[in-house]
């Protein structure tokens, strides 16, 4: 069981802050209106990104963009909000996409993000974000990577005293703003992530969990049910599929966090049929919960499907590892936070306590992939190849 637990590079900063024509205002003008940015995808797919901003005060919201030197967009919500999410099309790829929000009339500077590549892909994985004691992630920034998802536990609690709801997750895009804005941002759920009141010692009469992570959803726009989902970049082949799976042995109890996850719930019938109906040759699942646990409470029915994809990704352990489970899944535990007990798997092949991201990295066309486990100061430590899966036969409805 988990406990309850330098700067951008100049030039990165600088692409961020580019401005078109008369159109910047002055920085204190867009703070005041626009107090942080982050970018999502609310579709399955990368041919749309949801802009978000937080505001003081309540207005419509207004996204203006486009590719520098052509047309510009304009997309408006009418709408009276202080948490704003605006989705916009991306029909071009291998560019640099531009944007700046306008609310009650005031207008943002100008920033801007890539669009997705045509050659190779790069995914950034993180895990426990919510528990990092480094704020560099610069390495991060030097992969120049695509897309962020992480593997759980992306702040501390939901009732840290001044960072209460909504305000855990506004903190957390504050510890990398630059990068939130410039980046698309796919996390998944870890049990800190609903944790509405404290712990303790025992479960008490009420419940500790808000088991529909409803702060999480409204502040992120994710896709699908948003607690899970899917998300594929079909140039690249790969599906990512999130899971609300997490402190699997409170279930039942004032201390339960995740959704059910027997036979017939939900969230198990769904990810079946995703492993039986995706046809992408790789396929990431992504959790919270250590695999043994999840092996041992379900007697494997969750594994039979975990077999049919390419990898197993979790960020239950303040650690990093790698283990090769039956001899042909690989499974990795990622954590900004390596600092704490190692709960080794029985069949690990590589294990680090330091603080690690994964880096998977897909080049269009090729019939593998790689993942890197890189440490803080991007140095590679362990380097896993992935071959494309063999794919389900297909159902007949």
């Amino acid at each position: 069981m988990k406990p309850d637990k330098k700067q951008i590079p100049i030039h990165y900063t600088l692409i961020c802050l580019m401005a078109v024509g008369s159109i910047l205002v002055c920085s204190t003008q867009a703070s005041a209106q626009a107090e942080r940015i982050w970018l999502t995808h609310q579709s399955n797919d990368p041919g749309r990104i949801v802009i978000n901003w937080e505001t003081a005060a309540p207005g419509d919201s207004v996204v203006y963009y486009g590719i520098a030197s052509e047309e510009e967009h304009r997309l408006a919500k009418n709408e009276n909000v202080t948490l704003h999410h605006v989705e916009i099309p991306l029909v071009r790829k291998d560019c640099v996409y531009q944007y700046r929000m306008e609310t009650k009339g005031k207008v943002s500077p100008t920033y801007s993000f890539k669009g997705y590549p045509t050659g190779e892909l790069r995914v950034a994985v993180l895990g426990d974000w919510g528990w990092a004691k480094n704020n560099d992630l610069s390495a991060i920034v030097h992969d120049d990577v695509h897309l962020l998802i992480t593997a759980g536990d992306n702040v501390p609690s939901l009732h840290q005293a001044g960072c209460e709801g909504l305000k855990a997750f506004s903190a957390l895009i504050d510890k990398q703003p630059a990068l939130f804005r410039s980046t698309p941002f796919m996390p998944i759920l870890g049990n800190h992530d609903k944790e509405a009141h404290p712990r303790g010692l025992k479960p008490p009469a009420e419940p500790v969990y808000d088991v529909s992570a409803a702060a999480y959803r409204e502040f992120f726009a994710l896709p699908d049910d948003e607690w899970k989902w899917r998300f594929e970049v079909p140039d690249f082949g790969v599906c990512f599929l999130a899971l609300d799976l997490e402190h699997m042995s409170d279930f039942g109890t004032t201390w339960q966090t995740c959704h059910a996850f027997d036979a017939q719930s939900e969230q198990f019938v769904w990810y079946r049929r995703m492993m039986e109906e995706v046809r992408t040759p790789f396929v990431f699942t992504i959790m919270n919960e250590k695999q043994s646990t999840v092996k041992g409470l379900t007697i494997d029915l969750w594994h039979e499907y975990f077999r049919k994809g390419s990898a197993l990704i979790t960020g239950f352990g303040y650690f990093g590892e790698r283990a090769e489970l039956d001899g042909m899944l690989p499974y990795f535990n990622t954590s900004l936070n390596g600092e704490g007990d190692a709960y080794k798997d029985p069949q690990s092949k590589f294990f680090v306590s330091a603080d690690n991201y994964l880096l998977l990295i897909f080049k269009q066309g090729d019939d593998k992939m790689t993942v890197q486990m890189k440490n803080l100061r991007g140095e590679v430590m362990d380097t896993r190849i992935i071959k494309k899966r063999r794919l389900p036969t297909p159902l007949n409805y």
